[in-house]
């Protein structure tokens, strides 16, 4: 039932999951001092800069457990749009343990997450 209010948003016709088709372009990893680490991505066909963000959330994840590490925890994440295509410049420090602060992931979570919906990851 939450759903159909939803609905009454969108063209009639429309589909906006359908209509969303990502073209992930690449993620750039770099470890910046210890455990902080800046991940650039890159793609086309985003619907704003939240699946920018997604995108660069799923690469944090993925590099966190592939360093053996559980978590990670939000520093900033900028994102451009220029002629279509999107670009993410984030930022993260990984952990063992849960981090303090706002924005904290678990990274074996977001991973699986991410795996499901399709992102790509380092």
């Amino acid at each position: 039932m939450a759903f159909a209010g939803l609905a009454a948003c969108a063209a009639p016709g429309a589909d906006p999951e359908e209509a969303f088709d990502p073209e992930y372009r690449g993620i750039e990893t770099r470890l910046l001092d210890g455990d902080l680490v800046n991940f650039r991505v890159e793609m086309a066909g985003a619907r704003g800069a939240e699946d920018v963000s997604r995108y660069a959330e799923c690469a944090a994840a993925e590099y966190a457990l592939i360093r053996g590490y559980g978590f990670a925890r939000h520093v900033r994440t900028n994102v451009d749009e220029e002629g279509g295509i999107w670009t993410g410049d984030a930022v993260y420090t990984i952990s063992p343990a849960l981090p303090g602060g706002i924005i904290k992931i678990d990274a074996e979570v977001v991973a699986a997450s991410c795996a499901e919906n399709g992102i790509p990851t380092v």
